[in-house]
């Protein structure tokens, strides 16, 4: 644990169905890093048809979905890992709200998401916002929750842990 102590470290995650808080909440306690969890005052629902439908729309139409108070500011860590669902082929839209608040300039940067088809564009997407910024690492995660679950721990907290030397 050397050196995750001198490096103030926060982990910024969205997630619907839990996968990605799971690799999240892993990321966060490997490297004693702090954890922001970006949550919409009205979600999608995390069931049945309309979580798709309503989830795309947001997607499509770039949607600012309003979240609720931000406890941590990112102006006060060094490295920051950001972690998201696929939706539509990209990232979750509270990430749209996100980055229309947060300048993020000068960090270091490792990006993390959980999928159940592909990863899609995400990692790319997600750079176009972070161009003012080091991207360290990447990394995906096929429904963690479902597809052996210690494995994938074990996965995020190596690369965490990598990403940190």
């Amino acid at each position: 644990m050397e050196r995750y102590d001198r490096m103030r470290t926060l982990v910024v995650y969205y997630s619907l169905e839990g996968n990605t808080r799971f690799i999240a909440e892993t990321i966060s306690r490997s490297i004693n890093g702090d954890i922001l969890e970006l949550k919409p005052e009205k979600d999608v629902p995390s069931k049945g048809f309309f979580k798709f439908v309503l989830g795309g729309k947001q997607v499509v139409f770039k949607e600012c979905p309003k979240l609720k108070t931000l406890e941590k500011s990112i102006e006060d860590y060094d490295m920051i890992f950001l972690g998201s669902p696929v939706w539509a082929g990209t990232f979750a839209p509270a990430f749209n709200t996100f980055f229309s608040k947060k300048k993020i300039e000068n960090k270091k940067i490792a990006l993390f998401c959980c999928y159940g088809g592909q990863s899609g564009k995400i990692f790319g997407n997600l750079r176009k916002y972070l161009a003012k910024s080091t991207v360290v690492g990447e990394i995906g995660f096929k429904e963690p929750l479902k597809n052996d679950k210690e494995l994938n721990k074990s996965r995020a907290e190596k690369w965490a842990k990598n990403i940190m030397k």
